[in-house]
C-alpha cells in the first residue's frame, strides 16, 4: 500500500508575484482584519526589540505595502534613511502612497524614505550597507530561503542586525489544534471571499506556514547563513515569532 505524499507549496517567483499582485488592493485590510489588529503589535515589538542606532540606513525586504518600513521610519523619527524592497509592482504602488503622506507633511527633512522593486534573492545594494535588514511575514515566500537570508546578511553592516518576523505555530497542543483549524478552514474562505484571486492566496498562507521552519529550526538556519547570537521570541502564544541575529 503506497502512502500519498503532499507536494511542496509552489513558491515560484512567477506565482508569488502574480498572487500578491492580485490581492494587493485588499492586502492591508485583510492583514488587520484576520489578525484582529495584532499585526500592528507584532511590528511594534520588532522595531522596539531592534531599534535604529545612529544614522546608517535601514532596509526592509519583501516589504509589501511597506508597513514595517514605515514603522522603522517612525521609530527613527524620520532621521534615518529607510528603503523598502519588493518584487511586486502593485504592492509598491500602495507603499509609495504611504511614503507620500509624511513627505507631503514636510516631516522627511530630506531623509530618504523610498520603495523600489527588487528580488530578495538578488538585492541591488553594495555589501555592508544597512544597519538593520528586516522582513515581516515575507521570508517564507522567498523561493530559496537560505539564498534570501544570505543576501540580507550580505548587505547588512558588521555588527548590524537581521530582523525576521514570521508566522509560527503555538506550542500549546490544544491552542495549536484550534489555531490550525481556523487557519485551514475559516481564514481561506474569508480571504478568498474578500480578495478574490486566481492563485488561492489564502489557501497558500496556511500551507506555506505549516511547511516553513520556525523556532529553533529557523534560528539555526539563520546561524548557518552567517549570523550570530540569534534569538527567537514567540509572540501572541506563538502565532508569530520574532528572530533577531547579529552580523
Amino acid at each position: 500500500m503506497s502512502v500519498a505524499t503532499v507536494p511542496p507549496v509552489d513558491k515560484s517567483e512567477r506565482r508569488i508575484r502574480q498572487m500578491f499582485g492580485e490581492i494587493s488592493a485588499r492586502y492591508d485590510f485583510l492583514n488587520h482584519f484576520l489578525s484582529g489588529g495584532t499585526d500592528w503589535y507584532w511590528r511594534w515589538r520588532a522595531v522596539t526589540a531592534a531599534p535604529p542606532i545612529g544614522e546608517a540606513p535601514i532596509l526592509d525586504v519583501c516589504t509589501g505595502t511597506g508597513d514595517l518600513a514605515l514603522a522603522y521610519w517612525k521609530k527613527a523619527r524620520g532621521h534615518v534613511p529607510v528603503v523598502g524592497a519588493d518584487f511586486t509592482e502593485e504592492m509598491l504602488i500602495l507603499a509609495d502612497r504611504k511614503a507620500a503622506k509624511p513627505q507631503a507633511a514636510g516631516r522627511m527633512d530630506g531623509v530618504e524614505f523610498v520603495f523600489l522593486q527588487a528580488d530578495t534573492q538578488a538585492l541591488p545594494f553594495p555589501d555592508e550597507t544597512f544597519q538593520i535588514v528586516s522582513v515581516a511575514f515575507g521570508l517564507r515566500n522567498v523561493t530559496d530561503t537560505a539564498r534570501g537570508l544570505r543576501e540580507m546578511i550580505r548587505v547588512c553592516r558588521p555588527g548590524g542586525r537581521v530582523v525576521v518576523l514570521e508566522f509560527s505555530l503555538p506550542g500549546n497542543r490544544l491552542l495549536r489544534a484550534a489555531y490550525c483549524w481556523y487557519f485551514k478552514n475559516v481564514l481561506p474562505r474569508i480571504g478568498q471571499l474578500l480578495a478574490r484571486n486566481s492563485q488561492q492566496a489564502y489557501n497558500y498562507l496556511p500551507s506555506s506556514v505549516s511547511e516553513f521552519p520556525y523556532g529553533e529550526r529557523l534560528a539555526g538556519l539563520m546561524r548557518e547563513c552567517g549570523l550570530s547570537t540569534v534569538t527567537h521570541t514567540p509572540l501572541t502564544f506563538g502565532v508569530a515569532t520574532l528572530y533577531i541575529g547579529t552580523k
